[in-house]
């Protein structure tokens, strides 16, 4: 089935406020008032994109999180598989044909489009996947 849960829609605002907030390190702490995630949430969520080589950490006073590859390298479908899993495994019929239509929009998006999408609505948006 297709199935995406409320972390890769939180995870695609977190990582568009990353991309529009400079070029250091930014704490959980900021990008969770910005966007008002939980932060405990978010730290889960930026910990797993973390260990697959999305995102890179700083620890100390000036510490947080930057992207380990550039947004425009990073696609959706990655987030969203990472957080949720395979998109449309074992989906069967029409919806294996929603799953395959899903998987292609999400592939050929990457975080770059999201955060230039993002400035062109001026300002932040909740992502519905």
């Amino acid at each position: 089935m297709i199935s995406i849960t409320t972390k890769s829609p939180y995870a695609l605002q977190a990582l568009a406020e990353l991309g529009t907030s400079g070029d250091g390190p930014v704490s959980i702490g900021q990008l969770s008032r910005r966007r008002e995630i939980p932060a405990q949430f978010l730290e889960q969520l930026f910990a797993t994109l973390r260990r697959a080589g999305v995102l890179k950490s700083q620890r100390g006073v000036k510490g947080g999180y930057t992207f380990a590859r550039d947004p425009s390298e990073i696609t959706v479908l990655e987030i969203v598989e990472l957080l949720d899993g395979p998109l449309g495994h074992d989906s069967e019929g029409i919806f294996a044909d929603a799953a395959a239509a899903a998987r292609e929009v999400l592939a050929t998006t990457t975080i770059a489009d999201v955060i230039e999408r993002e400035r062109a609505q001026g300002g932040s948006a909740m992502y519905y996947i």
